[in-house]
């Protein structure tokens, strides 16, 4: 059950981090990573669907056990990007930051699949 805890706290925290300067980099990242963003509506979206995860993840990090099913919501969230990203970097249609920020969540999802078994179900002693 710690392990399940910490996973998800450290994914909590470690996503706030990295997500919450995004806000105030959309002009950076535009210049970056060419073209400039045309929907700030979809970058803005994205940040915040984003950090609601990571808030998500700190929730579940209390009592994971409690939050069991929502884990399987969180490996999707993760696996979703994470491979998205490689088929987008096999076309050769993302940079190489955006790909070890897709093989970063690909991580987090397996340690969330160990969590998940790690983790008792709700009302199970044994």
């Amino acid at each position: 059950m710690k392990f399940a805890a910490w996973v998800y706290r450290i994914a909590g925290i470690y996503g706030l981090l990295a997500l919450l300067p995004q806000y105030f980099l959309e002009e950076k990242n535009g210049l970056d990573y060419p073209p400039p963003i045309n929907h700030p509506e979809f970058y803005y979206g994205f940040i915040g669907v984003a950090v609601a995860w990571q808030l998500a993840f700190l929730i579940i990090s209390r009592e994971p056990a409690r939050y069991r099913p929502l884990m399987i919501a969180a490996v999707v969230e993760k696996f979703s990007y994470g491979i998205a990203v490689l088929v987008l970097y096999g076309q050769g249609r993302v940079a190489g930051m955006i790909l070890a920020t897709g093989l970063l969540d690909l991580i987090w999802g397996a340690l969330f699949i160990a969590s998940y078994g790690a983790a008792k179900p709700a009302g199970k002693e044994t």
